[in-house]
């Protein structure tokens, strides 16, 4: 039975890789000390994506017995809330998983430096494998069943094969490579949410530090010069900050005299364009010491505040959401609806949507949601075989996105990818032929 390769420009393209390691370079057949090392890896199953939602997947999936291997394209685990700074973990879910990750890392203020290693650890007490530097670039394929990937890393091409595969890179890249219909952005011109560089300032009078968690708290607290609302407003009006930037939020982190600063928005962003991502990685940098010197000259406690961490990579919120068998909706988030095929459960977070062509919240403010289910049909691509997604790219419309997309949301996501996928390979079933009940029984007993 023939495999078939999606983006076989990719490949010949990445054919030049492979010559030039005949001129010296170490291929995926030949280790630079000479040993042999193995071209292709098998596993029952494989998470793409290291991210919350990823580890979540990779811990269950191994816990249930099987054969689990998580590739990460970074040189380390967490996502967004390691290599992007992004803090502090937001969401609230009915999640026994969730609940032990948050008692193992240290609540929700996790020390950002060590919470790599904190999942790592995890992981491997699990039986689980990780494997960092490994960008996946192509998804293999038995006609519309998906049956691993290929890897380009230091060693040349490595190509993965697997019962089951999760999708947990946060844009739905192996769910895209393999031919799954996605949606992005909102509906009529399908601009995505801004991205943002998140970081921390450090050399903060932790007593007299301004903080302020959202665009409602911005009007109540008040500065020496008065509504902190007002204070960065006319900051954006004269030219201080840039146009861009309507809020600055500043949030507590595990250092006392340490703040996460979370105001730095570039538009007009895709997150699949390398283009794109560049211009924003170099913008956000630049407003990010914009802000910092807003802060010293307006906000009490920051004075001598200086940046002490900036992230690895900008923090993107919103690319590809795959279509599965079943879409989540901003009615049933702003409801609460409940699911009895339901395999995350009182998921809860407002409905965030940072303003795609200006600054702030793109409808004034972040609308309320009551706690509402995710059923295991938005995991399920719509058409495609042997493939569970995790995270924030899942089957949902762009407002329902704005509330699931935050860490411990995508982590209760991918614990139930990570059953769900251990299941599906156990009884060499696809994924969307599995008893959903004893998914829910199965995610009640794994921690």
């Amino acid at each position: 039975m023939s495999v078939q390769l999606s983006r076989r420009g990719f490949v010949k393209s990445a054919g030049g890789f492979l010559a030039g390691a005949s001129l010296g370079c170490p291929t995926s057949e030949t280790a630079a000390n000479g040993a042999s090392t193995p071209a292709t890896r098998q596993c029952d199953v494989l998470v793409c994506g290291g991210g919350p939602a990823g580890f979540a997947a990779a811990v269950n999936a191994a816990r249930l017995g099987a054969k689990t291997l998580l590739v990460e394209r970074c040189g380390r685990l967490g996502g967004m809330g390691v290599t992007g700074l992004v803090g502090p973990l937001m969401g609230r879910v009915q999640s026994a998983f969730v609940e032990e990750v948050l008692r193992r890392i240290g609540g929700r203020r996790p020390v950002q430096e060590r919470l790599d290693l904190d999942y790592a650890a995890m992981i491997q007490e699990a039986g689980g494998d990780i494997l960092l530097h490994a960008w996946v670039m192509e998804a293999l394929r038995r006609g519309q069943r998906v049956i691993g990937v290929r890897a380009l890393t230091k060693e040349g091409i490595l190509e993965l094969r697997a019962g089951v595969v999760v999708d947990a890179t946060g844009d739905g890249d192996v769910a895209c490579l393999a031919g799954a219909a996605y949606e992005t952005g909102r509906p009529g011109d399908r601009l995505a949410q801004p991205v943002s560089i998140q970081y921390r300032v450090g050399g903060v009078d932790s007593a007299r530090a301004l903080l302020c968690g959202s665009e409602e708290e911005a009007l109540a607290v008040r500065v020496p010069e008065g509504v902190w609302a007002d204070v960065v407003h006319q900051g954006q009006q004269a030219g201080e900050l840039p146009a861009s930037i309507g809020v600055i939020r500043v949030y507590l982190s595990s250092y006392a005299n340490e703040r996460i600063i979370n105001a730095t928005q570039v538009n007009g962003i895709d997150g699949t364009r390398v283009q794109d991502l560049t211009r924003a990685e170099l913008e956000g940098r630049k407003q990010a010491f914009q802000v910092l010197d807003f802060l010293r000259k307006h906000a009490p406690g920051f004075e001598k505040a200086y940046v002490s961490a900036m992230p690895a990579m900008i923090g993107v919120r919103e690319t590809r959401r795959i279509r599965g068998v079943k879409y989540l909706t901003r009615e049933e988030v702003i409801r609460g609806r409940r699911h009895p095929d339901a395999v995350v459960r009182s998921a809860d977070f407002v409905v965030d949507i940072h303003n795609p062509v200006g600054p702030g919240q793109a409808e004034g403010f972040a609308a309320k949601a009551k706690p509402y289910d995710i059923p295991y049909g938005c995991l399920v691509p719509e058409k495609i075989e042997g493939m569970l997604l995790a995270g924030r790219c899942i089957s949902g419309s762009h407002d329902a996105h704005a509330s699931y997309r935050v860490q411990c949301i995508v982590m209760a996501i991918g614990a139930a990818a990570g059953v769900a996928a251990a299941l599906a390979a156990r009884h060499k079933l696809p994924p969307r032929k599995l008893d959903v009940g004893q998914i829910q029984q199965t995610l009640d007993r794994v921690v």
